[in-house]
């Protein structure tokens, strides 16, 4: 499965824009953005978007009947083996979306479902701290060069995840 990737310089929330392109009938492909000024998390938690860090958001269509629990734990470790590349440290998955380096959040992911002419879509939103931490009260967070012995591209980090969704398996 090929993704194209459809780079802005700002916008709102990247798996919003995706559900839109799924409602235009995109039946797959990325969404990554520079700038994203209401990005959201897990239970409608907002998602602190500083400049310099990873947001993006992968759509594709998947089966009616398959288990979020075994989508939840083939994304996350798809994109832990992504993220590893790029630091020395190990990082932990909190399931059922942080990834942790030293206890310290670096990344997390929004999983949405939505159904479009019949057919079930999976939305991977993507917020990976690579330049930047946000400060948030009681919830310790770090960033992927912290951990790293050179500067972290965050086209590069898309471009590998890209490739990981291309892979048959």
């Amino acid at each position: 499965m090929n993704f194209k990737i459809y780079h802005f310089k700002k916008i709102q929330s990247t798996n919003n824009h995706a559900i839109k392109m799924i409602k235009n009938n995109h039946l797959k492909g990325i969404i990554l953005a520079d700038e994203q000024t209401k990005g959201r998390g897990r239970q409608g938690n907002k998602w602190i978007s500083l400049k310099g860090n990873l947001f993006m958001s992968l759509f594709f269509k998947i089966k009616q009947n398959v288990s979020i629990k075994r989508i939840t734990i083939k994304n996350t470790g798809k994109i832990k083996k992504v993220l590893q590349r790029f630091c020395k440290k190990k990082i932990f998955i909190k399931l059922p979306n942080d990834f942790l380096i030293e206890k310290k959040k670096i990344c997390g992911i929004l999983q949405e479902t939505i159904f479009h002419n019949n057919q079930k879509f999976l939305i991977i939103g993507i917020g990976a701290n690579i330049k930047k931490s946000p400060k948030i009260l009681g919830y310790p967070t770090s960033h992927l060069e912290a951990y790293s012995s050179k500067k972290i591209n965050k086209l590069t980090i898309c471009r590998c995840i890209k490739k990981e969704y291309e892979k048959k398996n």
